[in-house]
């Protein structure tokens, strides 16, 4: 019995670590070209590395060194983030940690239906969101938002829809700022079943990977204006 909980966890850990994103590249500096910054959650996670791997030679490729979580995380850490170095173009989201719903003792992914509380409201979200894009504006790099994947049904602790109901929100903030919008919720939406884990808001291997061709088109055309 010992050895077979011992097979049990090992055959666990490994198909984890087979659903995991690949990490993001250690990025060495060629000065001679732009620093592009990734901020986002676990979605852009996923994309990173087909970014890097796609950009490499033309753009240098960064992202913040963990999940972007909610708003309220993005607030207090983006200092830490952006760091003091000077950034030519940030490509950034949030949203999908907002609108998951949280139980009252701070379980994750809780169900509404007994009693879990969206994580951050969407008027809260609206104002973190604002203070968070004039904050980046300040460092003169280009930016880019890139609207809120959407939920398939089925998925735990999130409701299909709310993604829409956020990306409605963001999207007056980013008109008020004049930052152009990356829309993945639409293509994403569009093409659920081939690119997107069944009842879940992540995408397989091969749709973090066209995902991360689209980002990686988006930055170089915004990098050429």
């Amino acid at each position: 019995m010992k050895c077979h909980a011992i097979l049990l966890c090992l055959l666990c850990t490994s198909l984890v670590a087979a659903k995991s994103p690949s990490p993001p590249a250690k990025v060495v500096d060629d000065p001679n070209l732009a620093k592009v910054l990734l901020i986002g959650d676990s979605i852009s996670i996923g994309y990173t590395r087909p970014v890097q791997e796609i950009l490499k030679g033309k753009v240098n490729v960064h992202r913040i060194p963990a999940n972007g979580g909610p708003t309220t995380k993005g607030i207090t850490n983006i200092e830490a983030w952006l760091g003091t170095g000077k950034w030519d173009l940030i490509h950034f989201n949030w949203g999908l940690h907002d609108l998951k719903f949280m139980g009252p003792n701070g379980e994750n992914l809780f169900p509404k239906e007994k009693g879990g509380k969206v994580q951050v409201p969407l008027d809260e979200y609206e104002a973190n969101l604002d203070k968070l894009t004039s904050r980046m504006k300040k460092t003169g790099a280009k930016l880019i938002w890139r609207n809120t994947t959407p939920i398939p049904s089925g998925s735990k602790g999130r409701y299909v829809g709310d993604s829409a109901k956020y990306n409605e929100a963001a999207a007056r903030v980013m008109k008020k700022h004049k930052v152009p919008t990356q829309d993945l919720f639409t293509v994403s939406n569009e093409r659920m079943k081939e690119i997107m884990r069944p009842a879940n808001v992540h995408y397989t291997k091969e749709g973090s990977r066209f995902l991360g061709e689209l980002v990686a088109k988006r930055i170089l055309k915004e990098l050429a204006k």
